[in-house]
């Protein structure tokens, strides 16, 4: 079932952050039914960097392409801003959608972007990004591919620019609105009564600035999806650190580190084995 026919199904949909083929693995196989291709795990597991601008269209569809070979969810995928112009969006919306995903999502912010719950962000006119959601949505082959359409202007301008802009998104032809970084649990409701007839995002991340709310309580307030970004690229991170003290300290492994025979089985070992008994 693609994610078109899931909202329009009426389906919750959550969606955890993955940033490579590996973790896109774990998470599918854990029983993730949906799938988000966070930018800041991408920045953050191929240069070791921030979510700043850093990672080119070329690696981010690169990504897309490797994390769709080997999982069958659907993707939705961080577009960042579009990576430049409106030839750069055509480019991004044409490319995503033909490497797998089945929703690319485009910010408002000028380029380079910052990650939506960290400071010193900025953001264009909205004209300029009414101009980016047309071009996106004219430019997908179909229209099973969704534009989601993102604000950061909340955090410097205010929650009601921040609505106004939404609203001039969605008429542009946005399929999904994700308004960023919403600063208390009124806010979010505010969002919700405000657009009831567009399915709308919410954005979970830890140490961010919105509440951490649960997923059933995402739901009554009105939302249709919610994303955990760097929800396992955190317990990676503490995973490896808490594996890591124990080499170090103790000089032994953990013994609740997954084997290599869980590991072949994740990367399809088996499928390669099949392959020598082929006649």
């Amino acid at each position: 079932m693609n994610l078109k026919t899931m909202l329009r199904e009426g389906q919750f949909i959550s969606a955890p952050g993955v940033f490579d083929p590996l973790s896109a693995r774990v998470a599918e196989s854990s029983g993730a039914r949906t799938l988000y291709m966070t930018g800041y795990g991408v920045s953050a597991s191929l240069l070791g960097k921030p979510d700043a601008g850093l990672v080119s269209y070329r690696e981010m569809v690169d990504r897309v392409r490797g994390i769709c070979e080997v999982t069958e969810s659907p993707l939705i995928a961080d577009g960042d801003t579009g990576f430049g112009g409106l030839a750069n969006v055509r480019q991004a919306v044409q490319g995503y959608e033909a490497a797998g995903a089945s929703a690319i999502q485009l910010e408002d912010q000028e380029y380079p972007k910052r990650c939506g719950h960290t400071k010193n962000r900025k953001v264009i006119p909205a004209e300029e990004m009414v101009r980016k959601i047309k071009v996106a949505a004219l430019s997908r082959a179909s229209s099973d591919f969704l534009i989601i359409a993102r604000t950061d202007a909340r955090t410097e301008h205010g929650l009601a620019e921040a609505m106004h802009r939404s609203e001039a998104y969605i008429k542009a032809g946005a399929d999904v609105l994700f308004l960023e970084s919403p600063e208390s649990v009124d806010e979010m409701r505010s969002i919700a009564e405000q657009f009831p007839e567009t399915p709308k995002l919410a954005n979970m991340v830890a140490g961010g600035k919105t509440p951490r709310l649960t997923d059933r309580e995402l739901r009554d307030l009105g939302y249709q999806i919610v994303i955990h970004p760097v929800y396992l690229l955190g317990a990676a991170v503490s995973g490896m650190r808490a594996a890591m003290s124990q080499l170090v300290e103790q000089g032994a492994e953990l013994t609740t580190v997954a084997d290599l025979e869980d590991l072949n089985t994740l990367v399809d070992f088996p499928a390669v084995w099949a392959l020598d008994e082929f006649d």
